[in-house]
């Protein structure tokens, strides 16, 4: 026998019973679709942070228990054995690769890698400073205008094959963006180089001198677009499954979700991070700052600490700490005054009471932000490498949402507050 809520509205005596359906794991939920239609009522859930808009088999995450799963794997485990484009296959097709399944995938994304000549040109049209997010929206929008041979969103090959497109370009699509910001000539993917490889190659090398990232470096960075691969319905993610469900472009879905994860509160966290350790300044300031942040009348917070979800410790922070530290050993950079101010404050959100039974722990944003830093990319191209990470978890949202029995567009109601009806008065005899 189905569990049961029942919502009765104490005007009419009238009452509808609402299925309790329960997942794998996470709160059950009620299931509200006769509400309107047996009440004529709809639930008022600002930001839906009490709504599950949607059946997912992607990624579990429990904020309280600090736990992060994609398909069931533990991040801790992916981030320690598995490599990002693992992860994307594992993302994409639920399962973990064969030995031969992972080459075919890794060819499959090669043989994709590049982009139109003509998209090339797109960059010029964009003002020498503008910020590259700006031109990723723009860009990856762009993508729509030319695999018109390979865009029925009914097809299923069609769409994988799209996924693949995004997987593959999205690593170009950015380092082209800190090509034209820096002035220099594109660099093109290179075949016999790792996922990551690549990324940094076409970001640093410049036609005169040959750039070789060290191991650390670009381990760092590839457990950092694993952690960043997917994090279930969050703002961006949400928006590439609204405009998808409108049957949109599934490139014009990608672009909508970079838009969002543009924004401040979501993707900018790790740039407010190293503008924190700048406004600081100096190790010896950092008994001020803990002061002031610790003082509810000033408006100075601490970034990287903390998180919405997690009230517990952030498990990607646990995982990404060892990189930083490791790079930062590595390119004996600790003794500089920035990354000695970010190692201090470390210390003390980890031992001081206060931060302690607050759970304000350092969080992802705090060390990716000082990883990114140190790898030399400026904070403008911050976000757009957590969009690229983030990519992977977008496509293959969208992919299940397409074969979702229950899709249709999304139309979220209100609880209008607005005017009562009222008749149209000519301009001339408005009092």
């Amino acid at each position: 026998m189905t569990d049961t809520v029942t919502i009765i509205d104490n005007t009419t005596g009238n009452k509808v019973e609402c299925p309790i359906v329960r997942g794998v794991y996470g709160p059950p939920v009620i299931d509200t679709k006769e509400l309107y239609k047996e009440l004529g009522m709809f639930t008022l859930d600002p930001g839906y942070v009490n709504t599950a808009a949607c059946r997912s088999a992607i990624t579990y995450l429990d904020g309280e228990q600090g736990v992060l799963m994609h398909r069931g794997y533990p991040i801790e485990q992916l981030a320690e054995h598995s490599s990002y484009l693992e992860v994307c296959y594992l993302l994409l097709n639920g399962e973990l690769p064969t030995q031969q399944e992972m080459e075919t995938f890794k060819d499959n994304l090669n043989r994709r890698s590049l982009v139109h000549e003509h998209l090339d040109r797109f960059y010029t049209g964009y003002r020498y400073d503008a910020h590259p997010m700006s031109i990723m929206v723009g860009v990856t929008g762009a993508l729509s205008s030319y695999y018109h041979e390979a865009m029925d969103i009914q097809d299923p090959e069609d769409r994988l094959l799209t996924a693949h497109r995004v997987i593959a370009k999205m690593p170009i699509l950015a380092a082209h963006c800190y090509k034209y910001a820096m002035g220099h000539p594109f660099v093109h993917p290179r075949y016999e180089l790792t996922y990551v490889e690549n990324l940094l190659n076409m970001i640093f090398a410049v036609p005169h001198r040959p750039y070789q990232p060290s191991p650390v470096a670009i381990r760092a960075l590839d457990q950092l677009l694993i952690l960043h691969a997917d994090h279930e319905q969050n703002a961006s993610t949400s928006t590439v499954r609204l405009a998808g469900s409108a049957e949109a472009n599934p490139f014009a879905c990608i672009s909508a979700g970079i838009a969002t994860l543009w924004g401040r509160a979501h993707g900018g966290a790790n740039e407010a991070v190293i503008h924190m350790l700048n406004e600081i300044g100096d190790p010896k300031n950092i008994d001020q700052y803990i002061a002031k942040a610790k003082d509810k009348d000033d408006p100075f917070r601490l970034m990287g600490f903390g998180h919405r979800v997690y009230k517990n410790y952030d498990p990607r922070a646990k995982i990404i700490r060892k990189a930083c530290h490791d790079l930062l050993n590595e390119m004996d950079t600790v003794n500089q005054p920035m990354f000695e101010t970010a190692m201090r404050l470390e210390e003390i959100a980890l031992q001081d009471e206060y931060f302690i039974e607050r759970k304000l722990y350092p969080n992802v944003d705090f060390y990716s932000g000082i990883i990114l830093q140190a790898l030399g990319i400026p904070m403008s191209m911050f976000t757009v490498l957590f969009a690229v990470g983030r990519s992977a978890g977008w496509i293959s949202q969208w992919l299940e949402m397409m074969e979702d029995a229950d899709f249709r567009i999304g139309r979220p109601r209100q609880l209008y507050t607005g005017s009562q009806q009222r008749d149209y008065v000519p301009i001339d005899k408005r009092g």
